[in-house]
């Protein structure tokens, strides 16, 4: 009995929580402009056949993509497809009367100007949005410089809590660091595909404005105070 209540203890005193531990966080952020233009391309068909109309959206397509590598630029203006698809359209009476498609082509990158001005040459396809980001280099900047004044926040603020309670300094358990992007600029513009009939006749470059985002990286974690 007396071996059975010793080791009963032990397992309870093991399983105490640790004393003197801190909880916090701190953020760090920064505002940077916007660099990464994404503009969607779209066309629409539809029909009775499904074939002849998916026939049609790739026709579309690969005239589109013709157009854009011809412009294409690595980190300036990329090229890639997006969304194909056929579905099955419906009369008021709920019957099967047809076929509809759509397929989308991204323009994307960091000349603006070539992308604005190669959508104005593609005639196949039509402006569906428009949507602003940060370049892969831009944001790995942004986010190291937002790092740095959240880690710096968080050992000041450590230190600081540490003195006010009495203790002298305080040794790191665990931290986690998390980021996001947030735009504080333009919202992404979505434009009818009915405007393109306009702009068939003038094949003007759309004017395009980016805004800034905001980077944000949170640190937390948990300190021992000693």
């Amino acid at each position: 009995m007396l071996a059975c209540a010793s080791a009963s203890f032990s397992q309870n005193s093991a399983a105490q929580p640790p004393q003197n531990v801190l909880q916090l966080s701190a953020t760090g952020s920064t505002e940077v402009v916007q660099d990464w233009l994404v503009l969607t391309l779209v066309t629409s068909k539809e029909g009775s056949d499904a074939a002849a109309v998916q026939a049609q959206l790739r026709q579309a397509l690969d005239a589109a993509l013709a157009e854009a590598k011809r412009q294409a630029q690595p980190g300036q203006l990329d090229v890639r497809t997006g969304a194909f698809g056929l579905y099955p359209r419906y009369g008021k009476d709920g019957k099967m009367s047809g076929w509809q498609g759509r397929a989308e082509l991204l323009l994307q990158g960091r000349d603006f100007a070539r992308i604005t001005g190669t959508a104005a040459k593609v005639q196949s396809m039509a402006i569906s949005q428009i949507g602003f980001g940060l370049s892969p280099e831009a944001r790995t900047q942004a986010e190291g410089e937002a790092q740095a004044q959240a880690i710096e926040q968080f050992k000041a603020r450590a230190a600081t809590l540490a003195r006010s309670f009495g203790f002298g300094g305080y040794t790191l358990r665990e931290v986690a660091v998390q980021s996001s992007e947030g735009a504080s600029g333009p919202r992404p513009r979505m434009m009818a595909m009915e405007a393109k009939a306009m702009a068939l006749g003038d094949a003007a470059p759309v004017p395009v404005e980016a805004g800034k985002a905001q980077v944000e990286v949170s640190v937390s974690g948990s300190v021992q105070m000693r």
